[in-house]
């Protein structure tokens, strides 16, 4: 089996333009974090907090000339509580389903569709405040739906694109651009807000999602045998590479996947990786505010850099995966493993360790930014699991197992807030505990139940008996 070039393939175009879509997606996502700061009224937003003085102020506010155009809205904590929760109750909806229907009708019209019809919501997104806050909810919750779709709809398309030995390169490129949606929407959100109003974070993220569909629309297609410019060479390699892998049988064996201990690892080391980065995402600007007295708004950049030290890890270690596999011989379970163990004890280890650190807010940074990156190493751990225990039902799976990974995001933040009501040094100790045992926990279940090979029950025409 003779590999072709990288440069300019066609399986790597498909990498790059996804890793595009990503990254739009996920800005699509998090814009609403920032904007929400300066749509809420001031004196509405938050009774003062019993802030803990544990730790000295420290922030030196430059007051800069910033417009103030925008219209704001008299939104109470709770209110905001739901606006900010609102993308993931859609978000859950259509996972599985998304996975199905990729597998039926293909994932490039799906995933096209998904993050169109996200940017389309965010063009709407300062009209539906202006009507009312239940239309502004609504609009988040079909936010959430349109981008349930992606990831099962990607984990399809691979399916039938990515040769085995090049899946950790080729889908590493492909989803970190979640991380750096994240890093660049962050403070760039900040700064549109600063500069212009809020309305135009809504206005700017959403045509460069509809200029993407675009393109995405014109050059990408779903399986190697129907794309209009890939060459002959390229083409044999991928389904050569293939073949044994993939089965005929068109139906979804619900029931012995449902029984696949590999795939309930999977699904156990997903929930558990979410918790601790949902709880991150969401609370860390508050931990940095309340206890470390420090204004983590004021610097986006600092709130980016976790993320940005996420999305190099995920690169660099995607290639060593493969690395691994293809030129030192290490068997494919055991490199899925020892990713997952590292991207998910190094953060547990760490984020315990940040809540011990007392006021030095450097340290606490550093921390938090190393405990994030070594996350990293899980999308070449479990994340692309599913491809090797069953490509064919790699979509479907990816849903099932994104259903569970998303109940954090609805939860986790939930029981942190209630934890931590007098916002002491303790109580957000207590948080970290939870998350690092619950990290602990996937990681040790996943290394004891995962696989690394194609299951008997995705092969071929397999029938269970």
């Amino acid at each position: 089996l003779v590999s072709v070039p990288a440069c300019c393939s066609a399986r790597y175009n498909l990498a790059l333009l996804s890793f595009f879509g990503f990254s739009l997606l996920y800005a699509l996502r998090v814009n609403l974090s920032v904007a929400l700061v300066d749509m809420v009224e001031q004196n509405t937003s938050l009774a003062k907090n019993v802030t803990s003085n544990v730790c000295p102020e420290h922030s030196s506010t430059i007051d800069v000339p910033r417009n103030r155009t925008g219209v704001k809205y008299s939104w109470d904590a709770d209110t905001q509580g739901w606006i900010l929760g609102s993308f993931f109750y859609g978000y859950i909806i259509t996972q599985i389903p998304g996975g199905f229907f990729a597998s039926k009708i293909g994932g490039k019209l799906l995933l096209g569709f998904g993050i169109f019809g996200t940017s389309v919501f965010t063009l709407l997104t300062p009209l539906a405040a202006d009507l009312g806050v239940g239309y502004f909810i609504a609009v988040r919750v079909l936010e959430g739906l349109g981008e349930g779709v992606t990831f099962p709809a990607m984990h399809s398309m691979w399916s039938s694109w990515a040769p085995p030995l090049e899946r950790s390169k080729l889908l590493s490129i492909s989803y970190s651009g979640a991380q750096l949606g994240t890093v660049v929407s962050l403070p760039l959100s900040g700064l549109i807000c600063y500069y212009m109003n809020w309305t135009y974070v809504f206005y700017i993220f959403g045509a460069l999602g509809v200029l993407w569909f675009f393109f995405w629309m014109w050059l990408v297609s779903d399986t190697p045998e129907t794309h209009r410019t890939i060459s002959h060479d390229e083409r044999e390699y991928i389904l050569s590479s293939l073949k044994d892998q993939l089965s005929t049988q068109k139906s979804v064996p619900w029931r012995p996947i449902l029984e696949s201990l590999p795939i309930w690892a999977i699904v156990v080391a997903h929930f558990s990786y979410n918790w601790t980065f949902y709880t991150l995402l969401t609370l860390l600007p508050t931990y940095m505010k309340e206890i470390l007295r420090f204004d983590a708004q004021e610097n986006g950049f600092l709130s980016a850099l976790p993320y940005l030290g996420c999305w190099l890890c995920i690169i660099l270690s995607g290639q060593l995966a493969d690395y691994l596999r293809e030129k030192q011989n290490f068997s494919t379970v055991c490199v899925r493993k020892c990713f997952t163990l590292i991207g998910m004890i190094g953060p547990a280890v760490f984020l315990v360790a940040a809540g011990f650190l007392g006021c030095s807010y450097a340290l606490a940074v550093a921390f938090v930014t190393i405990s994030t990156t070594l996350g990293g190493f899980c999308t070449s751990g479990y994340s692309i699991n599913h491809l090797d225990v069953a490509p064919s039902y790699a979509g479907i799976l990816l849903g099932i197992t994104n259903s569970f990974g998303t109940v954090p995001g609805m939860v986790g933040p939930v029981i942190a807030k209630n934890l931590t009501h007098n916002n002491t040094v303790g109580e957000w100790q207590t948080v970290f505990y939870i998350a690092a045992s619950i990290n602990l926990f996937g990681a040790i279940f996943f290394a004891c139940f995962g696989s690394g090979e194609v299951q008997d029950w995705a092969v071929g025409g397999y029938r269970s008996h």
